[in-house]
């Protein structure tokens, strides 16, 4: 059930806010799964589920974490370097992957802090682009700081002008380009939608949501009002959530 992972890379966003990359041998897995790191601890096992943002061709495992001063796993791994050592489950797990999101044009792929992890998994694999005709990503955060992997989501606008979009989320402070909200008030309003140049429908809309639950919850509600119905596997719709906090 684990394995020995050994720290190869990390990189640190912010203050809190961190990558490590681990080498780790694992069963094969599918963009937009997650693994559990653990450590024991006088003889019990203290483990959490964390997406991976590599792709499944690379020879590592990478996952986004943020420092929680009451966690009882995340202040140990914020203190990881280069050459420690961690468990990692041997396989990973989850139904929060392209194969499981029924046919659409537009693929909304919405995250909050860590949660954005999972898709860039699945940007970095070849299905996305080959499924949708547009794919929006909706990064939710506190502050500028809080914003990860902006060098992907460049590469993306650079080589997907006319098929990515980006909004970023920002709800503490003012940045220009993002919008000063919390995502459910812009799913109600309407300013995501306009942002993005985009307009949900069940029609040809695809909506994946990741991060914090008390967001999944209150976009679900404002999603459902316009039609969008959670996607279940004997039921197909428009909205697949990811809930493993």
């Amino acid at each position: 059930m684990w394995t020995e992972g050994k720290v190869i890379e990390r990189i640190d966003w912010n203050d809190e806010l961190f990558s490590l990359r681990i080498k780790a041998d694992i069963t094969p897995f599918v963009a937009g799964q997650f693994i559990k790191l653990s450590e024991l601890r006088e003889g019990k096992r203290v483990a959490r589920a964390y997406s991976l943002v590599n792709p499944p061709d690379t020879d590592y495992l990478e996952v986004l974490a943020i420092k929680v001063e009451q966690g009882l796993l995340s202040p140990n791994l914020h203190q990881l370097s280069v050459g420690d050592t961690i468990d990692v489950s041997s396989s990973a797990a989850g139904f929060m992957v392209l194969d499981e999101v029924p046919e659409g044009k537009h693929l909304w792929l919405i995250g909050t802090g860590t949660g954005i992890g999972p898709y860039f998994s699945m940007l970095e694999t070849a299905q996305a682009w080959q499924r949708f005709e547009r794919i929006a990503l909706v990064y939710g955060v506190r502050k500028v700081k809080d914003i990860a992997y902006k060098d992907l989501i460049d590469k993306y606008q650079a080589e997907h002008p006319t098929q990515f979009q980006f909004q970023a989320m920002v709800t503490r402070e003012d940045c220009e380009g993002a919008l000063k909200s919390r995502i459910p008030e812009a799913l109600a309003n309407g300013s995501l939608e306009q942002g993005l140049g985009l307009t949900l429908s069940a029609e040809h809309s695809q909506v994946i949501m990741c991060g914090n639950p008390e967001m999944i919850t209150d976009a679900q509600v404002i999603l459902e009002q316009k039609g969008l119905k959670k996607n279940l596997r004997r039921k197909p719709g428009q909205v697949t959530v990811e809930r493993y906090w």
